[in-house]
């Protein structure tokens, strides 16, 4: 069965003119949704990802609810791990723990690759159902970077202040740059397999790689990002890298081969493009904002609005995920200002 799909996003991210502003929210499916809590009382995050119909259900939900321009596919950046050794549990509450952390090039070496097909067949199938089927908007596939990855196969868990994982790349380089190589094969593989069941664009999240400095960064993170990037750059779909608490890095993204750069709600968009960044850039309302008054996110949003709209290459999303707390009604009204606003001032 084929559709018509509304590519306002894709020409975005590809710095191409567009009629309107496209936006989709990161954290878009799920929390915020009285339809998603419903299920969650019944199964876990484990289990709908298992279950491509109620996983599609959960991905669509917002494109359907909102009106948004892209869907980004319900699962974790833990979803590859156990395929290659890595003993993670999701626990309520606390996030990923891993029973087996990694503590020398040993523990590295054990590390296995993964086989998408066989491995994690639910994630080719929901994301073959969505783009087949059900969604008249392209879909964003995802996987972790391999720093952030690192960061909980090290720590054991989610952490404030990384120093085991930085403790390890400092002592151990040679473990640590094996590391590096391993989790960037598993991440190229597992992506590409996506994008061939379906996926028409892929975020990368490097969520905790803001706690390096830029020499760090530029030396134990940027060749293995090169490496992914590369790589995945065959595929011809727009490439995305984003983030949180790394606005010093954004000009290392930008020299990346990807396609766009996302924002958080720290460094403004205007910023960004002082700072050299010609690229595409996504990004990047304060989620915070969601939860006051409308006259103060309207005025929020149009302010970033004007400075994503000054030249061609803009998405607009929150600076980081949609949490709890935030009232549905308020993303679809979110959702409709962006298209209006915008489309009346690109007509101009």
């Amino acid at each position: 069965m084929s559709m018509k799909i509304n590519d306002t996003f894709l020409k975005a991210a590809r710095g191409e003119k567009t009629d309107y502003v496209p936006v989709w929210y990161m954290r878009q499916a799920g929390r915020s949704q009285p339809e998603y809590r419903a299920i969650k009382e019944k199964y876990s995050l484990f289990e709908i990802t298992h279950q491509p119909e109620l996983c599609a259900y959960v991905t669509k939900l917002p494109v359907d609810q909102y009106g948004v321009d892209a869907a980004i596919l319900y699962k974790d950046i833990m979803t590859p791990l156990p395929a290659i050794g890595v003993d993670v549990e999701i626990k309520s509450g606390i996030g990923p723990v891993i029973s087996n952390p990694i503590r020398s090039r040993a523990d590295v070496d054990k590390l296995g690759e993964i086989h998408p097909e066989t491995d994690v067949p639910y994630v080719l199938d929901t994301i073959k159902l969505l783009t087949q089927e059900q969604l008249t908007v392209p879909l964003i596939g995802f996987a972790g970077a391999p720093f952030t990855l690192a960061s909980y196969m090290i720590e054991g868990g989610p952490s404030r202040n990384y120093n085991k994982t930085k403790a390890f790349m400092y002592s151990e380089p040679e473990a640590w740059f094996a590391l590096m190589d391993k989790l960037a094969e598993t991440t190229i593989t597992y992506v590409k397999s996506q994008i061939n069941a379906g996926a028409k664009a892929i975020q990368i999240f490097d969520s905790w790689v803001g706690a390096l400095n830029v020499e760090d960064y530029r030396f134990f993170i940027k060749p293995v990002m090169n490496k992914i990037f590369s790589s995945l750059r065959e595929e011809n779909v727009p490439l995305i890298m984003f983030g949180v608490g790394a606005s010093h890095l954004a000009m290392e993204w930008h020299e990346l081969p990807l396609d766009v750069v996302g924002l958080d709600w720290r460094l403004p968009i205007s910023q960004a493009r002082e700072m050299g960044i010609t690229k595409t850039v996504q990004g990047n309302l304060d989620p915070s904002i969601l939860l006051a008054r409308w006259e103060v996110i309207e005025e929020r949003a149009k302010a970033i609005l004007d400075q994503g709209m000054a030249q061609p290459g803009y998405i607009f999303n929150l600076g980081h995920g949609v949490f709890p707390e935030v009232n549905p009604d308020t993303l679809k009204r979110l959702t409709a200002l962006i298209h209006e606003y915008s489309a009346s001032k690109l007509s101009n």
